[in-house]
């Protein structure tokens, strides 16, 4: 979910009569090779038909971040994103760097770049581990499981990517909170080796969409995020994403939409998402 329509220069030169050309298949991103990708309609953004949308779009960040000089030591505990336009779908190349290196902590980048413009830049903080099982502990309240949670259609929302999903509501829910479980049976690329982190990361962004205060659509607003900041305090596992999730809306053109992320086990870190607020 991005702020502004694309230029003209901004589409650059995967797409054909308006539309980007799509990878076939049924994963959301076909790897090229060398930090390449092509997306598929089931990357596809919910606000722009010809965009990627913003949650598989940071799994495969995530992703690559994971991958570039993996440290068995270390994990990442904060993914800092920043939403710089129209996610282009079709080809593009995601870049990493290490921005500041270290023995117990480290900072790294990474950049996704389409027609030749960033259009999303991450960092993600990666911090050695030990054992503190002996003070482990938590504040945020558990929510039902899946199971017990009924199926839920957010078919208010367009896009292939909401399409792709599995949804199940708790009971609560309502304009401005809500509780729902994603699912998706599509792995991250054609490779289908993304790590548990990877494709959690990739379906958090979607929380902006499961508790609307308003009906997005013509003669209401649109709230798109312009950024996502992910904190985790313990590594998350599994293929189910719970977010406990709450909207405000300020009275100025800006909003927040924050939550709380589960796994399976339980919670295991917070979301944040500025918005802004414009009438359609």
């Amino acid at each position: 979910m991005v702020p502004d329509p694309p230029t003209e220069a901004a589409k650059g030169p995967t797409l054909t009569a308006g539309l980007p050309v799509l990878a076939e298949g049924d994963f959301y991103y076909e790897a090229l090779g060398g930090g390449r990708f092509r997306s598929t309609i089931h990357a596809q953004g919910a606000w722009n038909e010809h965009e990627q949308h913003m949650a598989p779009a940071s799994g495969i960040m995530a992703d690559c971040l994971a991958r570039h000089e993996p440290r068995g030591d270390m994990r990442m505990a904060r993914l800092s994103y920043e939403i710089l336009g129209l996610i282009p779908g079709g080809e593009f190349e995601v870049t990493t760097t290490t921005l500041r290196p270290g023995r117990t902590i480290e900072l790294l980048q990474a950049e996704l770049v389409a027609g030749g413009r960033t259009a999303i830049r991450a960092t993600a903080w990666r911090i050695i581990t030990s054992d503190t099982s002996a003070i482990a502990a938590f504040e945020d309240p558990r929510i039902p499981a899946p199971e017990a949670c009924e199926p839920y259609d957010a078919g208010v929302w367009p896009g292939g990517y909401i399409a792709s999903l599995q949804m199940r509501i708790a009971d609560g829910h309502r304009a401005g909170s809500g509780t729902v479980w994603l699912h998706t049976e599509h792995p991250l690329t054609d490779t289908a080796d993304s790590s548990d982190l990877a494709r959690l990361i990739g379906l958090v962004d979607t929380a902006n969409g499961i508790a609307a205060r308003v009906p997005p659509g013509p003669g209401s607003y649109i709230f798109p995020n312009l950024d996502l900041q992910i904190h985790m305090y313990r590594q998350p596992e599994g293929d189910w994403l719970g977010l406990d999730n709450e909207v405000s809306f300020g009275t100025d053109g800006i909003g927040l939409t924050s939550t709380v992320l589960h796994d399976l086990t339980g919670p295991f870190g917070r979301a944040e998402q500025i918005l802004t607020l414009r009438k359609s």
